[in-house]
């Protein structure tokens, strides 16, 4: 089976365009009637008229007494008028009927009641303090239009308008359909095998589904083999759903099969949109059911759903796409993109000062936890080489805004005592969180000088003074007062694979043909460590094999170990363990935080602060091993 290869995408909006207009969805979901109480979501296939006034009778709007208003016409202060009461005057509670030949009530605080009379000061005009027959809802009035999503005051108007069942738009039923060679599912998982992945994209798209109100039928793994693929598409699109979804098998491998069956079974529109991620998706037509192939990477799956899975479900529901709400950000730091594609960039947000701050998250399409750590997604169209760092863009939110303003931005250098930090404030405050990205201590020393974070994390080291930090607080931040407070001192060295295969002993054996190395990438206070080491044995950054390959976190340092990918990388102890790999000590180093002197006063960073010096993270991090927490929680300047 031959390659396909993309030579003619179509863009978002021009994919969305040709597909749609092949289908009309003008009766395409047939109708049904449901009790009313139960229809909350539903989407109604004709318009609804009320068979009820509401009220269906005049009643009374205040406690009080019902009378006839003309009885009070002329009454004052100095010549009240007396009714008495069971004859002119009715006492009466909100709600109950009037009685006849009363057309008004008077509130029980505005009259004297004495005698079995009531006295009267002020006229009352008539249908005063009256809820008249119809005020809300008239009989034959429309309540709801057609193609109306019924919402929890809808059932309630439709209730009181008698109205007891809605004739609605069946939901949509739909079909996903995995396929892959390398796919397990989940009751399986627990005899996972290298080369085999846990099959989760169809259970991900299944909720996404149910989520906008569809009834989805999700079917067996099934194999990369043209006939069977060929077959399971048969059999769906000749079933009783609405669309068909196939996830993976749409890309441009030699066995990915799906473009080649649809083209056999139907017609396909589109093969390959402009989007990253999503870039694969199918979208064909076969036996008037529109079918969509899914691509196979999640968060590929999860942007082809969003941004045209979404929209054809209202298309065939006859509603409009709800869009989620937007607001304008400035980037922490440049975002470049292709030209020629629009992008979809996940990234994590936080107010500082007056200015949303977004920071990106990986790009990769197969990291779901882009999307499950995500505040917001900023959409690169494809006429842009990128976003300038201080360019102000949208961003479309994934989370309530009120979440985002009450996140604490913390840029600069990775450590996994962050983490724990961020569980830590949780439990002070349930509300607050933290939002980190890792760019290097010089990168997080920049963002406090660009206004861009509420405080650093670094570890820079001063050959010349010996010092972590302070020497260049001195350099970057000149004028800006901080408060430099120490977090932990780690234990930095070499992270090696279990057994030390290779019997590296230390920085010396980087210089080795045999041996790979991976390193932090610039501006990173473990890269400066490095290259301190290396200049006082004399080696040059030329000798070392993947000196110039680059990763940004501890953690993934240690997987590029455990994979293979690398012999060696530089980093902390607590990620060798996390990962079960051997550790060869190098340094001892000072990882601080930095704050800008008025952010001390913000409640974020006292709730922060209250996180570091309890014993409950002090614990924790000592449990992590490589740590000590002698100077832990002390001002350091």
């Amino acid at each position: 089976m031959r390659r396909h290869i993309y030579l003619k995408m179509k863009s978002l909006e021009e994919a969305k365009e040709i597909f749609f207009q092949q289908f009309d969805f003008t009766n395409f979901l047939k109708s049904e009637k449901i009790p009313t109480e139960a229809s909350l979501g539903r989407i109604t296939a004709k318009p609804i008229f009320s068979k009820l006034s509401s009220p269906y009778f005049h009643g009374a709007a205040m406690d009080g007494f019902a009378i006839k208003a003309e009885d009070t016409f002329g009454a004052k202060e100095d010549a009240p008028k007396r009714l008495k009461i069971g004859d002119k005057a009715f006492p009466i509670n909100t709600g109950q009927p009037l009685p006849r030949d009363t057309n008004a009530v008077v509130m029980i605080e505005d009259v004297l009641e004495e005698g079995g009379y009531i006295e009267i000061r002020k006229a009352v005009y008539p249908w005063q303090n009256v809820r008249k027959v119809g005020e809300d809802i008239v009989a034959t009035e429309l309540i709801i239009p057609q193609n109306h999503k019924i919402t929890a005051y809808d059932i309630s108007a439709l209730l009181e308008g008698g109205i007891f069942d809605v004739v609605v738009k069946e939901r949509p039923r739909v079909i996903i359909i995995p396929t892959g060679d390398e796919l397990v599912p989940i009751e399986r998982a627990y005899s996972l095998k290298s080369g085999k992945v846990i099959e989760s994209n169809s259970w991900m798209l299944k909720a996404l589904l149910e989520e906008a109100g569809a009834i989805c039928e999700k079917w067996p793994i099934v194999p990369d083999k043209y006939e069977i693929i060929y077959q399971t598409l048969k059999e769906a699109v000749e079933a009783d759903a609405h669309l068909v979804i196939i996830l993976a098998g749409s890309s441009a491998g030699s066995h990915d099969y799906t473009a080649s069956a649809l083209k056999e079974l139907g017609e396909v529109f589109v093969h390959g949109i402009a989007m990253m991620p999503g870039k694969p998706t199918i979208l064909a037509k076969v036996n008037n059911r529109p079918v969509v192939g899914n691509p196979g990477y999640p968060v590929s799956a999860a942007i082809s759903f969003e941004q045209v899975i979404l929209p054809l479900l209202s298309h065939m529901q006859g509603t409009f796409y709800e869009r989620r709400k937007r607001i304008n950000v400035i980037p922490s730091c440049p975002l470049p993109s292709k030209l020629g594609i629009d992008e979809f960039l996940r990234v994590k947000l936080g107010k500082v000062g007056e200015n949303f701050i977004a920071t990106p998250l990986p790009r990769a399409a197969g990291a779901i936890t882009t999307l499950t750590r995500a505040h917001g997604i900023i959409i690169i169209p494809s006429n842009k080489e990128g976003i300038a760092e201080d360019e102000q863009v949208e961003a479309e939110l994934l989370v309530p805004e009120e979440e985002i303003a009450n996140n604490l931005v913390i840029i600069g250098s990775h450590d996994l005592t962050i983490d724990l930090l961020a569980t830590e404030v949780r439990r002070i405050d349930p509300f607050l969180s933290i939002s980190s990205s890792n760019v290097g201590s010089l990168g997080g020393i920049l963002a406090l000088k660009k206004g861009k974070a509420h405080l650093a994390t670094s570890h820079l080291f001063d050959p010349d003074t010996g010092t972590y930090n302070l020497t260049y607080i001195d350099k970057y931040l000149k004028g800006m007062p901080v408060k430099v407070i120490n977090l932990v001192i780690r234990h930095q060295g070499l992270i090696i694979p279990r057994g030390n295969p290779k019997h590296i002993k230390g920085l010396e054996d980087l210089t080795r043909s045999d041996i790979t190395f991976i390193n932090r990438q610039r501006g990173a206070g473990t890269r400066v460590l490095l290259d301190y080491k290396l200049g006082l044995l004399g080696i040059e950054p030329s000798q070392i094999r993947g000196y110039e390959d680059e990763e940004f976190s501890h953690m993934a340092v240690a997987v590029d170990v455990l994979s293979g990918r690398a012999d060696v990388g530089l980093g902390i102890y607590a990620a060798a363990k996390a990962l079960s790999l051997d550790f060869i000590p190098i340094a001892k180093e000072e990882y601080d935080i930095i704050i800008p002197e008025p952010f001390l006063e913000d409640r974020k960073v006292k709730i922060l602060l209250e996180a570091v010096n309890s014993n409950e993270f002090k614990k924790k991090v000592l449990e992590m091993g490589g740590y000590e927490i002698t100077k832990t929680g002390m001002v350091k300047s």
